[in-house]
């Protein structure tokens, strides 16, 4: 998607010989990125609006001699700025991950010290889940063209007659349209307006205490990054046997063998990246850099190159008031909803911050400052039924307990995964989720997927910590 909004000048003779090709710089042009930006492209937009352009009638100062060409200024991409590293090492975080200056030092919560609790949401109707025929008949439809791939074709010396798409001159006052492609890229999203600065978000976040007969310990499952580079655009919960079901990419940690025709069977047999024989399965939507052309031509619009996360924690919790028992081996969990943008938020849970700022959630993509690296938190239900490991809708079989942790009759307390991802991101409006097109990357379709495939002996010890209230 290499762009050159670059217009030509030309004066002609009489005869209609090209004597004398002027190439210049619009100075009202966007300054469109070599990607499909819109959010930048949006800002970019909005920095150019507030500078008057010159009016037809006023003198330029210093005019250049009329038939003097100027001199060939080739646009040159910039490269993105600040880009920290990527794929750096969990284990020891660069002294850089540590909060600003002058920056609120609110450390990252403690293993096991907070437990927000959601209002139980309504029971709805499964956002992607289609069976097999219907969502084969869509996936045409569903697809959108909203790229287009770069050319590597060289561009062609200038001839007499005007190349078909050059831009053409505008009525005075009037400014020209974009390109189609650059229309169909400002559709795409995300838009400015899904960003926000950390530093401009209040402090909201509040502690549920574990209260006399709660259980406060935590067991965390170590699987890794996804180091192994474990990916695909199914999701066997939701759209079990679709290929693409999932019109995302998901990053996968845990259970190695995780498609599309993922069944119970076969995740058992499959190995896993988590220790002590957890074959439970984990995954995400990626989150790409959008400063990159990767990706161009994928039909649904996720362009930008993938970015891993930096630390992956998968923690199981307690609860406030009660103690925990083990949740069932192969419960299917979701979080979040894949479609909020269009459905509406009762079922949507993305919270997103940045380190040293975790008292303050949002539901934006955050800019975070320097020194501080993006975070997405995934909280789990936690109040099971008692029988069942899926619904129709895979949210009635285990729902989220209230606002002050307690689970609603007739379900109990299991242990509350909570997935924290931490990323190096752009530090411009230059990152986005990867989505189902209609979504537009709208921040708040962060969403996450969870099967328990852990030994019956793993879960009873995760769960003895929890209730001990230790930390494992």
């Amino acid at each position: 998607m290499k762009r050159s909004l670059i217009p030509l000048s030309a004066l002609a003779l009489a005869a209609g010989t090209l004597t004398t090709v002027t190439f210049t710089a619009a100075r009202t042009a966007p300054a469109y990125a070599d990607h499909c930006d819109p959010a930048e492209q949006g800002q970019n937009q909005r920095s150019q609006q507030n500078q008057a352009p010159p009016t037809q009638d006023a003198p330029a100062e210093n005019p250049p001699a009329q038939d003097q060409p100027a001199q060939d200024q080739p646009a040159q991409d910039q490269p993105a700025q600040d880009q920290p590293p990527q794929d750096q090492p969990a284990q020891n975080p660069p002294a850089q991950d540590q909060p600003a200056q002058d920056q609120p030092a609110d450390a990252p919560p403690a293993a096991g010290s907070l437990i927000q609790a959601a209002p139980t949401p309504p029971p709805a109707a499964p956002e992607e889940s289609v069976d097999r025929q219907t969502a084969q008949n869509n996936i045409d439809s569903r697809r959108r063209q909203p790229t287009q791939a770069p050319t590597q074709a060289p561009t062609q010396a200038p001839t007499d007659a005007p190349p078909a798409d050059a831009p053409t001159d505008a009525p005075p006052g009037q400014t020209p349209a974009p390109p189609q492609d650059e229309q169909e890229c400002a559709d795409l999203g995300p838009f400015p307006e899904d960003f926000i600065d950390i530093r401009q978000v209040q402090r909201n976040f509040q502690d549920v205490r574990t209260r006399r007969g709660g259980s406060g310990g935590t067991f965390t499952s170590r699987c890794g990054r996804n180091e192994n580079g474990h990916r695909n655009p199914d999701n066997f919960i939701v759209a079990p046997g679709v290929s693409n079901g999932a019109h995302h990419i998901h990053d996968y940690v845990g259970n190695l063998s995780t498609d599309a025709f993922s069944t119970d069977q076969s995740l058992a047999a499959a190995g896993t990246t988590c220790a002590l024989g957890d074959r439970s399965t984990y995954f995400w939507p990626v989150l790409r850099d959008r400063t990159s052309d990767a990706n161009a031509t994928d039909p649904d619009g996720n362009v930008g190159t993938i970015l891993r996360a930096r630390q992956v924690s998968l923690q199981f919790r307690g609860n406030p008031v009660a103690r925990v028992t083990a949740m069932p081996r192969f419960i299917r969990m979701i979080t979040g909803d894949a479609k909020a943008a269009t459905n509406g938020g009762a079922n949507a849970l993305a919270k997103w911050t940045c380190t040293g700022f975790t008292n303050r959630i949002t539901t934006k993509y955050p800019l975070c400052p320097r020194g501080s690296l993006l975070v997405r938190i995934l909280d789990f239900p936690s109040c099971w039924d008692g029988q069942n490991t899926d619904s129709a809708n895979h949210r009635t079989h285990v729902l989220f307990p209230d606002a002050g942790g307690a689970c609603p009759s007739g379900t109990r307390p299991i242990p509350q995964l909570r997935m924290t991802l931490v990323y190096s991101t752009p530090r411009t409006a230059s990152f986005a989720l990867d989505a189902f097109p209609e979504q537009r990357h709208n921040p708040v379709t962060d969403h996450a997927d969870f099967a328990n495939v852990m030994p019956d002996r793993l879960m009873r010890f995760a769960v003895d910590c929890i209730n001990r209230g230790r930390r494992c």
